[in-house]
């Protein structure tokens, strides 16, 4: 009985750090660019968030299946499976459909927005985005997640 208590203590302090803040998203970025990968997982780790990196759909469909990411941003234009294919594919798996797929464009055009939500994203950044505004988008939409 002892033991039962214990390990229940230590359950609920794993699911806060020292603070009592619940932990970071699990985020998967997608995009070809190594530079906006890499300037996104910056970005993410500094606002605690765990962060995954895909350089195209494939790679991302992949990483999808095996970590189960809370929310994903993802480039439109990439070789092979572009964003909008990936997103589709995402949101068709009944298993993932309720993640929040977050469109990255360095075009800021009504027709990629469109476009986007025609597959299922729930928003849209221009790049080059800010840390502020990648932090934000993680927070509104594990928000209305939870």
């Amino acid at each position: 009985m002892e033991s039962l208590m214990s390990d229940h203590g230590t359950h609920l302090a794993d699911e806060h750090d020292a603070a009592g803040v619940v932990a970071g998203a699990k985020v998967l970025v997608i995009d070809d660019s190594n530079t906006i990968r890499r300037s996104a997982e910056i970005f993410l780790r500094q606002g605690g968030h765990e962060v995954l990196l895909a350089e195209d759909g494939f790679d991302a469909l992949a990483k999808v299946n095996d970590h189960d990411p809370e929310l994903i941003f993802c480039d439109i234009l990439m070789p092979r499976l572009d964003g909008y294919q990936t997103c589709a594919i995402i949101k068709r798996n009944p298993r993932f459909s309720h993640v929040p797929v977050i469109m990255l464009s360095s075009k800021d055009g009504l027709f990629d927005k469109a476009r986007g939500r025609m597959v299922g994203s729930q928003d849209y950044l221009t790049k080059p985005f800010t840390k502020e505004q990648l932090l934000r988008a993680v927070e509104t939409f594990r928000r209305k997640r939870g």
